[in-house]
């Protein structure tokens, strides 16, 4: 019975010695940053230009039922268009009231759900998030955000998890030697749909 819980023991201290995850520096997929087509949602801020008509170019956010509000015509749906074509839809109603109108759609500022492609930290931090991506956003970026570890994590075990495809990869991060050596071999960069996760230290 005392060698069985000695070995069992032995294996345990070897399991959490071990750094999960791999050791390999996770590519960036372009792929992930990028939409090829974005489709407008709601609380966008759209910019209508009618060239030579100022009086029907607006500013408008997309309400809530996907829709947006243009002089002349009134309501126009945005919500799961493009921008192209819903500058088309305004340049077909505009027909009846401008002479060959030349419309643009621009997207002033991107707020929707849809668009907001989010980093997630979990376990053993002050304050578990999930935060909007951003271009050139890393490890450390998304630990300090979510208010840095706690007492009771073991940084040296935190594991980014990546998705691509149908398959999950994880990573390796030595998140102690980030945080206190300053060493910032494994502060990779992140992507939208990334999960930074920071266990806790088993007593």
């Amino acid at each position: 019975m005392g060698r069985l819980l000695m070995v069992c023991l032995a294996l345990f201290i070897t399991a959490c010695a071990t750094d999960p995850g791999s050791r390999t520096a996770p590519e960036i997929d372009p792929n992930a940053q990028a939409v090829a087509a974005y489709h407008i949602g709601v609380d966008d801020q759209l910019q209508v230009t009618v060239w030579h008509n100022p009086d029907l170019s607006v500013s408008v956010p997309v309400r809530p039922d996907g829709q947006i509000t243009v002089p002349l015509i009134g309501d126009v749906v945005a919500g799961g268009k493009t921008p192209e074509q819903v500058a088309a839809e305004i340049k077909d109603k505009l027909q009846s009231y401008v002479r060959d109108p030349q419309v643009a759609v621009i997207l002033i500022e991107l707020r929707s759900n849809e668009y907001l492609s989010r980093v997630r930290v979990t376990g053993a931090v002050h304050t578990p998030v999930s935060l909007p991506y951003r271009q050139g956003m890393t490890i450390l970026d998304a630990v300090l955000a979510a208010g840095g570890t706690t007492v009771y994590a073991a940084p040296d075990r935190t594991v980014l998890y990546r998705k691509g495809g149908k398959d999950t990869t994880s990573y390796a991060v030595r998140l102690d030697k980030i945080l206190q050596q300053g060493e910032l071999m494994t502060n990779y960069p992140v992507q939208p749909g990334d999960v930074i996760t920071v266990p806790q230290r088993t007593f």
